[in-house]
């Protein structure tokens, strides 16, 4: 689509910002602005100003929030592209305005941080040396990244596992969550791999004689700290070229769980989320799933 139909929307739209509105020429500057950077998002969506959708606008400003731009900034935008659509509806040159109940950036909840499928499997996949007291922590270190993805646990959750809180025979661990509430985590095959490998000999060696009721321990059976477990995660996603937090982790678990399936109820389960209102933000992932389910397999999805 030529972006000149574009460029006729903005300058007939700052001709009338000038005359109808007498804005300054700062103001007017600051919304040519953000009215460009909105056409250019949509024009790789092969859309027009003028057949930009709500869709559009949403997941224009979820990239604004993921981009690190503030709320402020944000809200200015979605003002201006509301300004925008209003001239246009004024001039009859659409027939519905995008902007239409999209919420305030104060209201907005950006989808948290996550590792894309392939990213996941690099991190997890990292060489381990062979040998000595520095495999017996790689093999920890393995089963500690494996949890956290399999499980969506968070650091002071994962710390604190005791070793009669794992279930490995029936493949789930006990978990503690904020509140000091408990909840049941199911843990995957992959998971229940490197937890067998972890506890055959890699602990004992770690231990050094001593003993500890906590699952992951340090040396000589140290329990470790909440940046000791931080720093490890970012030493392992090197590997990704990004840099990976242990929260990463636990989205990445509830986000793919999602992309594939999962209904939100069961995702808030597994996160230890107390309102359903708190897993809810990532409901435009279910959303999606299911319109792209439903293209495909519906009869008359694709009717003309």
């Amino acid at each position: 689509m030529p972006p000149a139909a574009n460029a006729r929307v903005i300058s007939g739209f700052l001709d009338y910002l000038r005359v109808e509105k007498g804005l300054a020429r700062l103001s007017i500057a600051a919304y040519t602005t953000d009215i460009r950077q909105f056409a250019e998002f949509a024009e790789k969506r092969k859309r027009l100003l003028s057949t930009a959708r709500r869709n559009d606008v949403r997941d224009f400003i979820q990239q604004l929030f993921s981009n690190q731009v503030d709320g402020r900034s944000v809200g200015r935008k979605l003002s201006a592209l509301r300004h925008l659509y209003r001239y246009l509806l004024l001039d009859k040159l659409i027939d519905h305005d995008p902007t239409l109940n999209i919420d305030s950036p104060m209201q907005w909840k950006v989808l948290p941080k996550s590792l894309a499928r392939d990213e996941m499997e690099t991190l997890l996949a990292s060489p381990r040396p062979v040998g000595g007291t520095q495999a017996a922590v790689a093999v920890r270190n393995r089963a500690m990244l494996e949890m956290f993805y399999a499980g969506a646990l968070r650091v002071s959750e994962l710390i604190n596992v005791k070793l009669e809180d794992l279930k490995l025979d029936m493949g789930y661990v006990l978990v503690r969550g904020k509140g000091d509430k408990e909840r049941i985590v199911p843990l995957g095959r992959s998971a229940q791999q490197a937890l067998t490998e972890y506890m055959g000999q890699s602990r004992t060696a770690l231990a050094s004689g001593k003993n500890s009721p906590l699952l992951f321990i340090g040396r000589g059976a140290r329990k470790l700290t909440r940046q000791r477990v931080w720093q490890l995660v970012q030493q392992a996603s090197f590997a990704v070229g990004r840099k990976a937090s242990p929260h990463m982790l636990r989205h990445s678990c509830a986000t793919h769980m999602v992309e594939n399936g999962a209904d939100l109820r069961t995702v808030q389960t597994i996160l230890g989320h107390a309102d359903i209102s708190t897993t809810q933000v990532y409901t435009h992932l279910a959303l999606d799933r299911l319109k792209n389910v439903y293209k495909k397999h519906h009869p008359r999805a694709k009717a003309r």
